[in-house]
């Protein structure tokens, strides 16, 4: 199989699905030959073909293992059987190869427009004894470095199978010369970069909190120690799905490393009727020799192309105030129509309408699933509302948390069976609230009603989808016993059918993805949100991290950052109105504050960002990032967004803490043409791509904390 700039390699050993290699692309009419050498190992290693002791499952590198038959590593699946035993063995059935590349029935997926983009190989395996076929799934594609790779369970026997491990993908690597790096951390601290050395044993991040998750995100990458941000070898790995899923890195006895992604195994089984068949989620593999930076911008153009969809996939999005931290639950509809108009003096594009509209919604406590206008505070509705909003010039938006539901509710009261819970036992709540069952249709069909009636009788062009809990005491009382492990991925399901049938049908509005910030940023989302809140922490320094390390794996037009009030309400820190928006204007920018309480001077500093954004917020949404400078590795952060064709670029650079009698800097640039001049438009200045990625351009002249600058540049005709 051959992607843009990589080739994998499979063969057929005695019927086992062999892997062989994986990297960078090679000639077709090369001899590739004994690329996978054989060799009888040791005796604790027993061999499944008596007649030849060189093949030994516990050491053959294979595209999708087993349990039981002799390979002691990690499996890709593992299934019970009605007699209790979990012995299977899949092994070469048929194979077919066909342009495009399919949709994956009720998931989301990369995808193409024309089937000249892709190219599909389908290897069907199949256990005799059982009847079960596994039907793996690879997709190349000729204008990326990327292979998708997803697995399709049918049960062709005449019993029940059940499904306890399903993995997307499994990839076996000769060596275990890599480190790890994968984005960890917690709510308000979301997807800090992570690296350490792989040793024997396994590294391995997980979710078990039925989402994505704020501490660990659905992604790793294997890299050279050697490899940096600009050179070296990187294997990334992204799996696109919101719920919980699990990625690790296994070196064994022989030195050998074991990848392997997908559906977390915790808690998770799947019952296969005879003739049922189950679909895995889809994991995407991209390979680059340019370092994390040539990973990372594959990641971006697949992403923001052939993932996210719909109107706004190639738009400009708008530049927004939120009034969230500006009033939190306190407000009435002369109180938004203020900030509103104040916004629009501005430039402002979009207000949007935070918790509290529905209702009586006076904190955090109750009123969860009761999708109706509080007219204590909108006397008028929100149509009313959003039609002042309109009058002042412009958009209006709104927020919504529709997967959770207050105890303290109209809904929960009549329907206390939605949410999820196990019969007996307490149900835990978190932020007052729980979690509705979104595997039950009649849920989805209370939830679809109310939101597209409000979505076709308000003016709305964007909204906020808020989730601001994590599962507990998974069950539901729509499902029966034995399929009680089933919930939370069929719960993951249930969302996306209803997402899918919502963004169709108002393709106009642009959606946001949020969960208390970044605890769902994950592909499976944008593929029906073009966008994600990245945090709840809007402080400028932290924003640094956060979004630098989104960065790894998502593409800016899915990040949104806004500038919010100082003190910051997250960690009490006090920059400057630049500083903030500077940092904001590296993503989806937008405001979080009350814009009627600032003074002429900071209307006139954002009056002059929100002019500048309008004009370089093409570059930034829809440009190639260069990572520059590293927030975990120093006092300093630089990056840099360049234009497909190197006409245009923009640095920005930012210094945390001021230091005394400090080095003179310059900051490389990369991505420019070497053979094209480029002017500095805030100077006038001229100079080489080769002289600016060579030796720099100076940013020593900054003064004091929290300091910063941008610098746009274009090519001289």
């Amino acid at each position: 199989m051959q992607s843009k700039n990589s080739s994998y390699i499979i063969q057929l050993v005695r019927g086992y699905a062999a892997h062989v290699y994986y990297g960078p692309k090679l000639r077709h009419n090369g001899n590739l030959s004994g690329m996978l050498k054989l060799q009888e190992r040791a005796s604790f290693s027993p061999n499944p073909v008596n007649e030849d002791r060189s093949i030994s499952l516990d050491s053959l590198p294979q595209e999708y293992p087993q349990y039981g038959t002799s390979d002691y590593r990690s499996p890709a699946y593992q299934v019970k059987l009605e007699n209790g035993t979990r012995i299977t063995e899949l092994v070469y059935q048929s194979h077919r190869i066909y342009a495009g590349k399919p949709e994956l029935p009720g998931l989301p997926a990369v995808y193409v427009e024309q089937d000249h983009e892709a190219e599909t190989l389908e290897l069907e395996l199949l256990d005799e004894v059982t009847g079960l076929t596994a039907v793996l799934s690879y997709s190349v594609f000729s204008d990326f470095s990327a292979i998708t790779r997803s697995v399709k369970f049918v049960n062709g026997g005449k019993e029940t199978v059940e499904l306890e491990r399903a993995l997307s993908a499994s990839l076996d690597f000769a060596d275990s010369r890599y480190d790890a790096l994968y984005l960890s951390g917690a709510w308000a601290r979301e997807r800090h970069v992570q690296r350490r050395r792989l040793a024997p044993g396994v590294t391995g991040i997980s979710s078990r909190r039925g989402s994505s998750s704020h501490q660990q995100n659905p992604f790793i990458a294997l890299l050279r120690p050697e490899t940096t941000e600009q050179q070296g070898e990187v294997f990334g790995f992204s799996l696109v799905y919101s719920g919980n899923f699990t990625a690790e890195a296994e070196v064994e006895q022989f030195g050998t490393t074991r990848l392997q992604i997908g559906l977390n195994p915790f808690d998770f089984s799947w019952q296969l009727q005879p003739g049922e068949e189950f679909q895995t989620p889809e994991a995407v593999m991209v390979y680059s020799d340019e370092g994390l930076g040539g990973m990372s911008r594959e990641y971006h153009r697949l992403y923001r192309t052939r993932l996210c969809r719909g109107t706004h996939r190639d738009q400009e999005r708008p530049i927004l105030v939120n009034n969230w931290e500006a009033t939190y639950f306190d407000f009435n509809a002369d109180k938004i129509e203020s900030i509103a108009k104040a916004g629009s003096e501005l430039g402002i594009e979009l207000f949007v309408l935070d918790d509290g509209w529905f209702g009586r919604r006076d904190s955090d406590n109750n009123s969860l699933g009761d999708w109706f206008e509080d007219r204590r505070k909108l006397p008028g509705g929100l149509k009313d509302l959003a039609e002042r909003v309109n009058a002042a010039g412009i958009q209006f938006g709104l927020w919504f948390e529709p997967e959770m539901v207050s105890p303290d509710s109209e809904l929960y009261r009549s329907h206390p069976d939605w949410c999820l819970h196990v019969p007996n036992r307490r149900r835990t709540e978190g932020r007052q609230q729980l979690v509705l069952d979104m595997s039950r249709e009649d849920v989805r069909a209370y939830l679809y009603e109310r939101l597209s009636d409000i979505f076709r009788t308000v003016p709305i062009t964007y909204v906020k989808w808020d989730m601001n809990r994590n599962m507990t005491e998974i069950g539901s009382a729509a499902a029966p016993s034995y399929r009680q492990r089933e919930t939370a991925h069929r719960y993951m399901l249930g969302l996306y059918e209803l997402l899918e049938k919502i963004t169709q049908e108002f393709p106009d509005i642009l959606f946001e993805s949020c969960s208390g910030g970044g605890g769902r940023f994950d592909p499976g989302m944008l593929y029906y949100m073009p966008q994600t809140w990245t945090s709840d922490n809007t402080d400028a320094v932290e924003r640094l991290k956060i979004q630098y390390g989104t960065s790894l794996v998502y593409p800016v037009s899915t990040m949104g950052a806004h500038v919010s009030a100082v003190p910051n309400h997250q960690v009490e820190r006090t920059t400057s109105l630049e500083f903030r928006g500077d940092v904001a204007m590296s993503g989806n920018f937008g405001y979080e504050l009350d814009l009627t309480q600032w003074s002429e001077t900071e209307r006139e500093i954002a009056a002059k960002q929100i002019k500048d954004y309008k004009e370089i917020r093409g570059l930034v949404q829809q440009g190639e990032l260069y990572r520059l400078l590293s927030p975990f590795e120093g006092n300093e952060t630089s990056w840099m967004f360049v234009s497909d064709d190197r006409e245009e670029a923009l640095l920005f650079y930012f210094k945390v803490l001021a230091e005394p009698n400090a080095p003179l800097r310059n900051v490389k640039l990369e991505g420019l043409d070497l053979e094209k001049d480029y002017l500095l438009t805030t100077s006038g200045e001229i100079f080489g791509g080769d002289r600016l990625m060579a030796a720099g351009l100076p940013v020593s002249s900054l003064s004091g904390d929290f300091s910063s600058m941008w610098v746009q540049l274009k090519a001289v005709k």
